[in-house]
């Protein structure tokens, strides 16, 4: 399939612009007093639901599944469950149908409602080894991989009539996005809040935390409201793909966006919090062998990709065709990969490997005879044996 790619300016983290520095100062002493009101006195009365692409735009796709109706099953699901809890709350959809919406409009759709959240459902696309949820805010990009994301998902202005001439008065400068920023600073702390707890469900459910980012999308730029992109798996992925393309795949993001939902809902409106509903998740992962035992005799470097208060299953997502080892530190639960005995390059190659498929927090870590220790002691040790 074609796909469609505009080219965003590259935004810098940081600008030396003097201007925007004193800017910065004035805009975050304004909207401090203002965000302290708006804590106060917020309550979610309306969400806009954003189902992403449609109609002529397919989005990304799979071998069977494509963006468009994943999201729009997800979307649905979202607001059903939404309505029936809180009918109180006005849900409205950008679309609840397969039809072409342009950028600008989905966001206008949310200003003229006046919503109080703005949830934009989307799918991803990358490499077959990509998976994992990740949620972004408006702001800028810090990898490359967040730009791509931003790109990929603006894109779709050149199927619009003019295409995409409109866009062409936004200012996406780096200076610009910081402005921005601080103009709806009381919005972007919100979205950060509710992007934080919607990556937390996805996380408890077993779902590759990808984490809260930023990157210039066009309808995060123009609504007026706390607002997220979520991007809620790889179709690449043949797992994720199979996940996502199922009712019961769609059903479950939709419950876990509702729990942060609620959650997010609480806790602005100064209610007490939900009770967890996760349910045992559903992905037919393999079973993954947990190597809990002290077998490697002498110095070992292993790659470390996650810990957690709680004891992991062996069904986990982000144990899936890995051969994990797992052991106790600080009350917490550790699980490695690899066995590289006294080779601390070998294990530094597979880290930078896991890397690359996703495993962002992967660090090299070294043991003694089952033991844990630093790294430096290992690194000497390691070098007297050589000897």
């Amino acid at each position: 399939m074609k796909h469609f790619c505009t080219k965003l300016p590259i935004f810098s983290l940081f600008s030396n612009n003097a201007f925007v520095s004193k800017l910065f100062m004035f805009f975050f002493c304004l909207f401090g007093f203002i965000h302290a009101n708006y804590l106060i006195s917020q309550q979610i009365k309306t969400v806009v639901i954003d189902a992403g692409h449609g109609g002529k735009d397919p989005g990304c796709h799979g071998n069977f599944a494509n963006e468009k109706s994943v999201c729009l099953s997800m979307a649905l699901k979202l607001g059903n469950l939404i309505k029936s809890k809180y009918p109180a709350i006005k849900v409205i959809y950008t679309r609840d149908e397969d039809v072409f919406i342009e950028l600008i409009e989905r966001a206008n759709i949310a200003n003229r409602a006046k919503a109080d959240l703005f949830i934009c459902i989307h799918a991803n696309a990358a490499s077959e080894a990509a998976y994992g949820t990740e949620t972004y805010v408006l702001g800028l990009h810090r990898t490359e991989a967040q730009q791509q994301v931003a790109e990929r998902e603006n894109a779709i202005i050149a199927l619009e009539d003019d295409k995409g001439a409109k866009y062409n008065e936004i200012d996406l400068s780096t200076d610009a996005i910081i402005i921005r920023q601080l103009q709806l600073k009381v919005f972007l702390d919100h979205s950060i809040l509710f992007a934080e707890k919607l990556q937390a469900e996805f996380k408890k459910f077993g779902r590759f935390d990808r984490g809260v980012k930023q990157a210039g999308f066009l309808v995060l730029y123009k609504t007026t409201m706390p607002s997220v992109l979520i991007e809620t798996g790889f179709l690449t992925n043949t797992n994720e793909e199979k996940f996502l393309g199922s009712t019961t795949g769609q059903s479950n993001m939709a419950e876990l966006m509702f729990i942060a939902f609620e959650k997010y809902r609480n806790l602005i409106e100064d209610k007490s919090t939900v009770q967890d509903e996760i349910k045992t998740p559903v992905l037919e992962d393999p079973v993954i062998d947990i190597n809990t035992e002290n077998d490697n005799k002498g110095l070992v470097f292993r790659v470390q990709i996650e810990s957690s208060e709680n004891k992991l299953p062996f069904s986990y997502y982000k144990f899936e065709n890995l051969d994990v080892f797992e052991y106790s530190e600080n009350k917490m639960y550790k699980y490695c990969v690899g066995v590289f005995p006294d080779d601390i390059e070998g294990a530094k190659k597979h880290k930078n490997a896991l890397l690359e498929k996703g495993y962002d927090s992967a660090f090299v870590v070294a043991f003694l005879n089952g033991e844990r220790i630093s790294i430096d002691k290992a690194i000497k040790l390691a070098e007297k044996l050589k000897k």
